[in-house]
């Protein structure tokens, strides 16, 4: 079996050790760089946003990718780990696994730059707790105006991500729709809008004190002056599971114990949450810039989601002075 394999930037100084163990099982390893080659499947080793950062980088659409969580954790996209290995490959070889698909999501912002991805695609204005005004229109129905904190538009696999977070639905993977999720509506009428996925989603006359940019998996971002158009793709992922319990089941339950985690936790802690959710990793200063919370607020809030596990803190590899913060997979 040849395997295309992606290696999360962390784990570059790991690649020997790992390229040992997939040939022990018999695997024929080949990089990105060899793409040029046949390959049967990709393995992506690293977290949830390794998976992400992969298709965004490599258009992996055609072949079968298995998500490897290189730590004991798993995640949505990474639901084994490297450890499991050993029973994996065998599944892998026998070809005892099924294929979970799933439509990509395409924005074209300003009728000129073309975003698509796997989980969504956020509309938001640049700085957080800044309002914005948009108007909604689908298939060239006026739909309504609102003035929100943001939109998400998630496809089903993202469904259970950011956007089920920001009260959106979960749907169930295979769903040919996505979802159109205000996020903090000024409105309590402007509820999520689930359409079909050839449907033509169009978000335009969108004001706001600062600037407009639409964010793609949390990895592409580009800034939206007039407006953005969303519809599916018509391309599709194709996920190996091999599990035999029910991802949506597990998923949904791991919400809502951190629903009632999140109940107890205060405004200033769920607005960090909130921006590291949409920004990815940040610093201490780069938090409290972002959401304008004095940095003791900051610290505190940082404090309680380390301590329920929710953040996870790590060495700042450009400045050892200082952190950087980030979700935990529990949240992807």
């Amino acid at each position: 079996m040849k395997a295309l394999v992606y290696l999360d930037n962390s784990l570059k100084s790991k690649a020997d050790h790992i390229i040992r163990r997939l040939t022990s099982l018999g695997m024929e390893v080949l990089f990105p760089k060899e793409m040029s080659c046949d390959y049967d499947i990709a393995l992506v080793i690293g977290d949830d946003k390794t998976v992400l950062r992969a298709y965004h980088e490599l258009r992996i659409f055609e072949r079968p990718v298995l998500g490897v969580n290189y730590a004991n954790s798993i995640g949505f996209l990474t639901d084994i780990t490297f450890k499991d290995l050993g029973w994996v490959a065998e599944r892998l070889f026998s070809e005892d696994y099924k294929l979970e698909k799933s439509e990509l999501i395409r924005g074209l912002v300003d009728s000129e730059v073309e975003l698509w991805a796997v989980n969504e695609i956020c509309i938001f204005p640049s700085k957080s707790a800044t309002l914005m005004k948009y108007g909604l229109w689908v298939n060239g129905e006026y739909i309504w105006r609102d003035m929100a904190d943001g939109v998400i538009a998630a496809t089903p696999i993202g469904s259970t991500a950011y956007s089920m977070s920001a009260g959106g639905p979960l749907m169930l993977i295979g769903t040919k729709a996505f979802v159109v999720t205000p996020v903090n509506s000024m409105d309590l009428t402007r509820r999520p809008l689930v359409v079909p996925s050839d449907s033509t989603v169009i978000l335009n006359e969108i004001e706001s004190s600062c600037d407009i940019e639409a964010i793609a998996d949390g990895i592409l971002r580009c800034k939206v002056h007039k407006g953005i158009c969303l519809t599916g793709m018509g391309k599709y992922i194709k996920l190996i599971r091999l599990k035999r319990s029910s991802h949506v089941h597990d998923r949904l339950y791991k919400k809502v114990e951190l629903a009632k985690e999140l109940i107890k936790m205060p405004p200033s802690a769920k607005l960090v949450l909130k921006v590291l959710e949409y920004e990815g990793p940040l610093t201490q200063k780069d938090i409290a810039r972002r959401t304008l919370l004095p940095p003791r607020t900051v610290r505190y809030a940082l404090s309680l989601l380390l301590k329920k596990g929710l953040v996870i803190k790590t060495p700042n590899l450009r400045d050892a002075r200082q952190s950087m913060y980030y979700v935990s997979s529990q949240l992807e």
